[in-house]
């Protein structure tokens, strides 16, 4: 193919969710108020941490970052599908096109490393309850985070320096409601099947190391809680089945995405909307349901709230 006579490509179509109007209506009523729902659900978290004083432990702490990340990956593309449910041509820009996956990818791979974090923050208090006040110093919480914010930011532009030097020539339909690499690497002008292996390849090792550090964490620490007493043991269960829930339901669409996947477009299409909207939304509803210390918090929170209005 002469490369002289190709045309640059500057846009991308978005063939979006579906095509019937009513339905792209409806989905903007309901991805509307979900985005609503996890945008305030996160931010409340985050400020009831930052502002409880008996919230100001490592667990916490991650947790406060678990919930910014999450805002910040599902604003990533939901806003961009929530518009393009009002038009008719469903364009994004090559510039934005890469930012998205860029920002897709740094915030995904900083929750991978994250929730590896809280999986270690979980086993020193439950495995070196007499130790864990000295491990887990704030310094130390500020080290890990900044370090799975580190891998996030390194798998992004890994992907990056890849997917910038590709040759995109038309055509330029992504059948999604958003940009991933999976779909833009198959519009590059060249044979890209082996590279889309190799990309793939890059985000499942991240994705696979981490599920495996966390299925081995999360074994060892349920082993060690049945060995414990009941009283300890059903406080250190609820945690941990929170957190192993959430685990499942992050990791679980990463996987069928680039580890296994399945080339069926509609399945792809619901485990994309599930990554982007719907774990950021289950998470804050899954620590706040199950967490008592939250559910404290969150009535001094209402009682202060309260006090103050009446003052006023």
């Amino acid at each position: 193919m002469d490369k002289g006579n190709l045309s640059v490509v500057s846009e991308f179509m978005l063939l979006g969710l579906c095509h019937s109007w009513n339905m792209q209506v409806l989905f903007l009523m309901i991805f509307f108020m979900l985005y609503l729902i996890i945008i305030s659900g996160n931010i409340f978290i985050t400020i009831l941490i930052i502002t409880d004083p008996q919230l100001h432990s490592p667990m916490y702490f991650l947790l406060a970052n678990l919930s910014f990340i999450d805002m910040w990956l599902s604003s990533v593309t939901t806003p961009k599908m929530l518009t393009d449910f009002l038009r008719e041509n469903k364009t994004i820009s090559f510039g934005g096109c890469m930012c998205q996956i860029f920002f897709v990818h740094i915030f995904g791979g900083s929750e991978m490393g994250l929730l590896v974090v809280m999986a270690y923050d979980r086993y020193v208090a439950i495995c070196k309850p007499l130790h864990y006040s000295t491990i887990m110093s704030l310094e130390k919480c500020i080290g890990l985070v900044a370090t799975s914010w580190t891998i996030g930011f390194v798998h992004a532009m890994s992907q990056m320096i890849v997917i910038m030097q590709l040759p995109f020539c038309g055509p330029r339909e992504l059948d999604s409601f958003f940009c991933d690499i999976p779909l833009v690497i198959k519009l590059a002008c060249m044979d890209s099947y082996n590279l889309g292996i190799l990309m793939n390849a890059d985000s499942g090792v991240l994705a696979m190391t981490c599920f495996v550090l966390l299925l081995i964490s999360y074994t060892y620490i349920l082993l060690i809680v049945h060995q414990s007493s009941k009283t300890g043991a059903s406080k250190a269960l609820s945690t941990c089945a929170a957190h192993i829930t959430v685990v499942v339901l992050f990791f679980g669409p990463c996987i069928f995405i680039y580890v296994w996947p399945l080339s069926i477009t509609w399945v792809d299409k619901f485990l994309a909307v599930f990554y982007s909207v719907i774990t950021p939304l289950l998470n804050p509803a899954i620590y706040t349901l199950r967490n008592k210390d939250i559910k404290s918090a969150m009535k001094r929170f209402r009682s202060y709230y309260m006090h103050s209005k009446g003052n006023s």
